[in-house]
């Protein structure tokens, strides 16, 4: 099932339930989903893929930790409680990322596969991981540990 698929059932699901927080940010996501598919239409392109719809995700997430840490350095708990009730249904429609050891032999095997020596080699090494991953890749987690190992 595709994630747009699993959004709708989602929001006809939470809509049943009478979960109106759950229907708030399903509506919210769709509403942006449907902002980037408007977006990419002078590019001759109908739907975005489901990888940019996982990057759509990601940036949601990130969005959020940042204001609810701003809300409780502000004293509003309530707000970052909110974000934070967000950030779990976002993150029920992200694939699960991949754990430690797989990620640094992922960037072991790409790092090899592209020849990288150097820091210049960078992008390449990210191009591999990125084509060879997609969804499932971090590419915050991934991006430091290719720093590591090619400042090394």
């Amino acid at each position: 099932m595709s994630l747009r698929a699993r959004f709708t059932d989602g929001l006809k699901t939470a809509m049943k339930a009478g979960d109106a927080p759950r229907v708030s940010t399903l509506r919210m996501v769709l509403a942006r989903l449907k902002d980037l598919d408007i977006a990419a239409r002078p590019k001759g392109i109908e739907q975005i893929p489901d990888d940019e719809i996982v990057s759509m995700l990601r940036n949601m997430v990130k969005s959020r930790s940042e204001s609810a840490a701003m809300y409780l350095q502000g004293g509003r708990g309530e707000l970052a409680a909110k974000e934070d009730a967000e950030i779990v249904v976002i993150e029920e429609f992200l694939p699960a990322p991949m754990d430690d050891a797989a990620l640094v032999l992922a960037v072991a095997d790409a790092v090899t596969a592209t020849g990288a020596a150097s820091m210049k080699d960078m992008g390449r090494v990210m191009a591999a991981l990125k084509a060879a991953h997609g969804a499932a890749l971090d590419l915050g987690r991934a991006n430091a540990l290719v720093k590591a190992r090619l400042s090394v």
